[in-house]
């Protein structure tokens, strides 16, 4: 007979725990090893998600902040042409202010340039009316003096 038994042969307790804990320990890599690639699959998506929702919003960001500068440039255009156009409307009314005031200085210089010489004609008539009535009178007194002066040669001449 052969001295092979057909029989496996009887493990002892430790054996049996050691084998025990082995499979264990088998099972439990290969869970740990199953939930690390998981994971690992969990926080590529998260990242993939992350990504495309930071591009989303980056992309939205991007375009509102082109819309608020715009708008900004849009309101600081329209308050320089209101800054623009108060000027202007100011100069163009200093300007017509002072063109009207020169113009009423030289009304009031043409009035009193007209008064006087009017004042210098009237002058100027009054005192050739007077020089006439002088000269007039002066000649009717020289003309009355030499008749009475006449008459007195006369009587002297003829009292003689």
């Amino acid at each position: 007979m052969s001295k092979q038994q057909s029989k496996p042969e009887e493990k002892g307790f430790f054996e049996k725990v050691k084998e025990t804990i082995e499979e264990f320990w088998d099972s439990t890599k290969d869970k740990a090893e199953e939930l690390k690639d998981k994971a690992e699959d969990k926080i590529e998506e998260i990242k993939e998600k992350a990504a495309d929702k930071k591009e989303v919003v980056a992309k939205k960001a991007a375009a509102t902040k082109t819309t608020v500068v715009k708008k900004a440039d849009t309101a600081a255009a329209k308050a320089k042409t209101v800054a623009a156009d108060v000027k202007a409307k100011a100069d163009t009314k200093a300007k017509a202010i002072t063109t009207k005031a020169k113009e009423e200085t030289a009304t009031a210089k043409k009035t009193a340039a007209n008064v006087k010489a009017k004042a210098a004609d009237k002058a100027k008539t009054i005192t050739a009316t007077a020089k006439t009535k002088a000269a007039g009178a002066k000649k009717a007194v020289a003309a009355k003096t030499e008749k009475a002066a006449t008459a007195v040669k006369k009587k002297a001449a003829s009292a003689k």
